[in-house]
């Protein structure tokens, strides 16, 4: 069994090296700011977190700057969704040539099929999926970084406990919602998760994908749906455009409601800081304007 001494000695680093080499911060990189939330939760001042697309930023259409690249040459981990939303990625990670392990934190998921074909890749949407990405961003940094693995484990599970939490608070929320009125407009294809989890219908005229635009045909069919079905609010999202959306109200007569956070978390002043924050937020939004 090895011994810590044993261990400092057979690696040849002074004990004063080991301390320096343990307290020393991972340097991660998180595609984009939900990521990097979940990464926080775990890591802490453990790892030293850079963060690509930013609060408001849409990872689906991103161009990626040479301070991009800098942060991925340095880092150890890179975390990344998959699933197809960070189309720019693999040109990145190539340039950069870093050396870094990548870490696609969305496996052993089980996966949706968007509207339009193709995989979904909105998991966090499912805050039961929240959970699978901490167990994948926590295993990840023990492999890294095993002297500090009691720390991540603590940490993960922590937050794991507030997720669980947070999870049957949304179903309790959405259940107070009636069956008659769980139907709303938003700007894409995001919320298919949420919906298979908790029960609500989202109606968009964009795919999963923010890259193409919706078209005219979209429009008309979302706007007979509106009619058809009786749709309550139609909500705009933080990272697109509200045109859209305040156009297919203002044609249909639903109420606007407020402003859902989808891709991408808020300013740390906003109303979504955190992904907790995002989630809470959402739904205050949803039941608001549904409840009644």
């Amino acid at each position: 069994m090895w011994t810590r001494r044993a261990f400092i000695a057979a690696v040849g680093l002074t004990p004063a090296a080991f301390a320096f080499a343990a307290e020393t911060p991972l340097p991660i990189v998180a595609s984009f700011s939900i990521l990097g939330d979940f990464a926080h939760q775990v890591g802490g001042a453990r790892i030293d977190l850079t963060t690509i697309v930013g609060p408001n930023g849409d990872a689906h259409v991103y161009e990626p700057t040479p301070r991009d690249g800098q942060a991925l040459a340095k880092a150890r981990l890179v975390f990344v969704n998959g699933l197809g939303f960070e189309g720019w990625m693999d040109r990145l990670i190539a340039a950069s040539r870093t050396k870094a392990l990548v870490v696609t934190v969305s496996k052993s998921m089980a996966i949706r099929q968007g509207e339009e074909g193709g995989a979904d890749p909105h998991a966090w949407q499912d805050v039961s999926n929240a959970q699978i990405y901490v167990a994948n961003i926590r295993d990840a940094l023990i492999a890294a970084d095993p002297a500090r693995a009691e720390a991540y484990r603590a940490a993960a599970g922590v937050y794991s406990a507030k997720l669980a939490a947070l999870d049957q608070e949304i179903s309790r929320a959405i259940s107070s919602i009636p069956k008659e009125r769980r139907r709303i407009v938003s700007t894409h294809d995001a919320f298919g998760y949420f919906s298979a989890r908790y029960g609500l219908e989202f109606i968009a005229p964009e795919g999963v994908s923010t890259e193409a635009e919706a078209s005219a045909r979209d429009i008309a069919r979302i706007i007979d749906a509106i009619k058809q079905h009786k749709v309550a609010a139609v909500f705009l999202e933080n990272i697109a455009d509200p045109r859209l959306t305040q156009s297919i109200a203002a044609q249909t007569g639903a109420k606007v409601g407020g402003t859902l956070y989808s891709d991408a978390l808020s300013e740390v002043n906003g109303p979504a800081p955190t992904y907790i924050d995002m989630m809470r937020h959402n739904v205050r939004e949803l039941t608001k304007a549904l409840a009644s």
